[in-house]
This record gives C-alpha cells, structure tokens and sequence, in this order.
C-alpha cells in the first residue's frame, strides 16, 4: 500500500455512508467500488476474512453481538489478513488512483481491526440521528421494534466512541451537517485525506428527513402512543444528548463526543 492511502468509511445502515462515498469516488484521485453486483457496492461483500453484517443480525442488529465487534486482538487478524483483502478488493478498484475508499456499515465496530490490518488506514464515520436511523430501518429489520432499534444505535456508537481512542487518523461526520453544509463539510474530508481539490457534492440530497420526522412526531399522538413516546424518550434522551442529539427536538446535532484525531 505504499502508493495508495486506503479509506474505511462506516456508519449504520441509512446513516448516509452511501451518498457520501458515491461523492468521495467522483474525485479524481478517489477510486470505490462500483458495479459490483453486491450490495450496495460495500467492501464486506467482497471478502472471506471476516462475517458480513448478516451473520450477526443484519440492520438494526449486528453491532449487539459481540461478535461483531473486531479488534486488534481478534484472532482473525492474522499477519496475511490485510494482503488477503487487498488481493480480494482490488480487482473492484481503480489502482491507478492513490486514494482508495472500502465502505460498510459493520466497519462501525471494527475500526480496531482494521487499523490492525492497515496500520496507515484512515477513517470517515458517518453519524444520523438515532430516531432517524431506527425509523428508516424498520423496513429492514423486521419483527424489531422501534425501542430494540434505538437499543441497537446506542450500543454501536458506544462501542465506536471506546474505539475510537485507538485510532491514529479518525474523522467524524454528522450527517445532519453534510445534507446542511455539504461544501464545508466535503471540504474537510478532502483536507483530511489530503486531496486536490474539491469532492463533488452531487450525489448529497440536502433535504431534510421529513417523512422520518414526521413519523417520530405522530409516535407522540394519542393517549396510547404518547406514552409510548415518553417511554422512549425517557429510557434514551440522557444516552442521545451525550451523542449530540435529543429525542424530543430532531433539530438538534451537536458535535459526536469523540474528536476526529488528524494525519501527522
């Protein structure tokens, strides 16, 4: 990898870690995967290393299984392990760029483990909402109620923001301010990444979630539900203010507690 810098980017599933890697692979230094006929062209459906997502649950489950929680001291991580899934991703790449970008959702919680394959990686994790997220991937997640949803986001961004301590080159993303402020917020990753000029922001739709949001309001509706909604809001608000969020006002995104650590 010495003519290439290999990017990780992870986020939850409908945390928005699609669009902003479509935008990264319009740069011209940038290669991702594309056309790959897998699923949503994610790096963890090219390789045999390690378990996909479905293996531990799928959307709205996998990072609450310990399993999927990969570290530098999992038994995967054997000294061929990062050879093994550059034999196996780059064929799906443009190796004549020297930036490279591998995006899956599960990389969320194995941060660790693959900083332990590529020493030098750098990360973009992608954070949304958690009533957003768990909202939208309940279609996904079947027989998962909204309650086990918010469960599940919060156990994965805990164990990321433990992670995150460990790694060497680390940025953070909100979502709410890449759909808000996608040139600034383009802008930093391509300083991060250290890129000549600007990532394409063509591929970030810049409206709200409103279908979500309206969904989340309507949860406080009628006597049944709006006890329900308290429920919810009681169990997690402390949990989602920490993160930067609040249950009882979406428009609030705060910075993630965790600071991005930069490339020396």
């Amino acid at each position: 990898m010495t003519d290439h810098r290999l990017v990780f980017v992870g986020g939850l599933h409908r945390s928005g870690t699609t669009p902003l890697t479509r935008c990264l692979a319009a740069h011209s230094q940038i290669s991702g995967f594309e056309g790959t006929g897998v699923e949503e062209d994610e790096g963890q459906h090219l390789q045999t290393v390690y378990p996909q997502a479905r293996a531990h649950g799928g959307p709205g489950r996998f990072a609450l299984s310990e399993a999927a929680h990969l570290t530098e001291g999992s038994p995967l991580l054997t000294p061929e392990v990062g050879a093994r899934l550059l034999e196996q991703w780059s064929p799906n790449w443009d190796l004549s760029r020297p930036v490279l970008v591998e995006k899956s959702p599960p990389n969320l919680v194995m941060t660790r483990f693959l900083q332990g394959a590529f020493p030098e990686a750098r990360f973009v994790m992608v954070v949304r909402h958690p009533a957003i997220v768990s909202l939208s991937t309940r279609k996904w997640a079947r027989l998962r109620s909204l309650g086990a949803l918010l469960d599940h986001w919060f156990a994965a961004h805990r164990t990321f923001e433990e992670d995150a301590a460990f790694l060497h080159h680390l940025l953070v993303v909100k979502y709410e301010r890449l759909v808000t402020d996608p040139r600034a917020t383009l802008a930093e990753i391509a300083a991060f990444l250290e890129l000549d000029g600007e990532i394409p922001a063509d591929s970030i739709d810049t409206r709200r979630s409103a279908t979500y949001e309206r969904q989340w309001a309507e949860l406080a509706t009628g006597p049944w539900r709006r006890e329900r909604f308290r429920s919810l809001c009681r169990r997690h608000e402390d949990a989602a203010n920490h993160f930067g969020y609040s249950l009882l006002d979406l428009e609030r995104a705060d910075p993630f507690p965790v600071g991005s650590t930069r490339p020396s």
